[in-house]
């Protein structure tokens, strides 16, 4: 019995049929990447103080109402409270002169009761600015940015089992419709809540878009592989056929008759959920360190790159940095998954991320270039292992719980990505907690990898029993009481 990679083999690996369906996919997703880091700019708080406006202040009265404050070691004026104005309007009124007549640092202070002015040298306006996300309500900054994650975390988890259940078609271009009504839809809000909302609903969208894209990917008007599993064996036929003429190759008479679909039809009866992830020991292991490494990999891809702002005065460069450091680690992904092992690619590359992570504390102030390389350096490692845990993750698992597995090991690598924001209001604590936090999780994770299966040049499981037959490195201290798991033969006349 012939499995189903082995019986569309006639296709060949890159004719136009698959070239055309991974363009088209490629052309699904690139407004993902909008939609995420527009953000770092859509939440980012421009220079503020207090707003002093509509009464008659001296030239020097009006320079000193706002306070210095020492911030980082510098000197800068005071984000959140100036000076009464009524006390100020006096001796203003009575002709004294501010750090002669009166000393600043004896007059009480208030907070910004009449709004804030916020500088326009780079941005003309932010939600930050529009909805005044400073001082008191400076938590909703990064909060702003959580709800799209969340969104996206709430799609992954979705999108998978509607992918497996009607297809992966149908859940790919709805997601576009929601992506695309919703993102015009942010332009129009009038408020900090109804801007949530609606963030919410694109965020959903782009991660079903994304989670159904990366499933469908090289099968595409629909999953031939789907729908076998579903029994709709005619369907597969005609886009497999459909298939052979667009790489022009000759399509067999038969195609689908030894190819397992009895097998597959006999899964398709059952109905699969995210339950049966957990209730077998060797894909509920496999489950959970797949779960564990997404979570890492997202929270440092997304802690970095909204991180990126900071790193320089213009944060126009600071994101044009982060983004060319993508292009080489996509690369790197792209090589590695043709040339290394998955197990041992995704721990080099959580090992390289966390490394140049602990050693920034260690940078000098007067090296900040330096210090920028290392984070850098630690981006374009998580970054390569991000991509690799994509296509890890959809090979590991057999094609009746694919999407499923896929979109559930994302829902939880989301929560990383809707913690980061959170993450990184931690250095206002401690300039380098983030990057320790985020380096202590790469390593624990490389240990984790090591008890995957691998995948490297096997073929995608069909069934459950393939994915169980999959080696794995063993830990002794875990297994030294476990008895063997019963193999189901695919074949019994084998």
């Amino acid at each position: 019995m012939r499995d189903y990679a082995e019986t569309i083999g006639f296709l060949g690996q890159w004719g136009r049929f698959q070239q055309i369906v991974f363009f088209s996919l490629v052309a699904t997703i690139m407004p993902n990447g909008f939609g995420a880091f527009t953000l770092v700019f859509l939440t980012d708080t421009p220079s503020h103080h207090c707003l002093v406006s509509g009464i008659n202040l001296t030239e020097d009265w009006r320079k000193s109402v706002i306070p210095i404050k020492e911030v980082d070691g510098k000197q800068e004026l005071s984000r959140c409270s100036r000076y009464r104005l009524d006390v100020v309007r006096n001796l203003s009124a009575q002709g004294y002169i501010p750090g002669r007549d009166v000393n600043l640092t004896d007059l009480e202070e208030e907070g910004c009761v009449d709004g804030w002015s916020y500088s326009k040298d780079i941005y003309e306006s932010t939600i930050v600015s529009e909805f005044d996300l400073v001082c008191s309500n400076q938590w909703k900054q990064p909060f702003t940015s959580t709800v799209f994650f969340v969104g996206g975390l709430l799609g992954s988890f979705l999108s998978g089992q509607l992918s497996d259940r009607y297809g992966r078609k149908p859940v790919l271009f709805a997601a576009l419709a929601l992506q695309t009504v919703f993102t015009f839809a942010q332009v129009f809000s009038g408020s900090w809540i109804m801007f949530l909302i609606i963030l919410f609903i694109n965020g959903l969208g782009q991660m079903s878009n994304f989670v159904a894209a990366l499933v469908l990917a090289r099968f595409m008007p629909e999953s031939p592989r789907w729908l076998l599993s579903r029994g709709r064996v005619e369907e597969a036929e005609a886009i497999i056929r459909t298939a052979a003429k667009w790489n022009k190759v000759q399509a067999p008479r038969i195609i689908c008759e030894d190819c397992g679909t009895e097998k597959m039809q006999t899964h398709s009866k059952e109905h699969y959920n995210v339950f049966d992830l957990l209730r077998q020991s060797t894909m509920r292991a496999t489950t959970l360190i797949l779960c564990f490494v997404l979570f890492t990999m997202i929270v440092g891809y997304y802690s970095l790159s909204f991180n990126t702002a900071q790193l320089h005065e213009n944060p126009y460069i600071s994101c044009f940095i982060s983004a060319v450091v993508e292009i080489p680690a996509y690369i790197s992904s792209w090589m590695a998954l043709l040339y290394l092992p998955r197990r041992l690619s995704v721990i080099l590359t959580l090992v390289f991320g966390a490394v140049p992570l602990y050693l920034i504390q260690l940078v000098p102030d007067d090296l900040s270039n330096l210090a920028l390389a290392l984070e850098m350096l630690g981006k374009y490692s998580i970054t390569t292992g991000s991509s690799l845990m994509f296509a890890y993750t959809a090979e590991l698992y057999p094609t009746v719980l694919r999407n499923t597995a896929t979109g559930i090991s994302n829902t939880v690598s989301r929560i990383g990505s809707c913690i980061a924001p959170l993450l990184l209001s931690l250095g206002m604590y401690y300039k380098y907690l983030p990057y320790i936090i985020l380096g202590s999780l790469a390593v624990v994770a490389a240990f984790a990898a090591l008890f995957l299966p691998e995948s490297f040049k096997k073929p995608l499981p069909e069934t459950i029993e393939q994915m169980q037959r999959r080696e794995r490195v063993k830990c002794p201290c875990l297994t030294r009481n476990m008895t063997p798991v019963p193999v189901v033969p695919m074949d019994s006349s084998l």
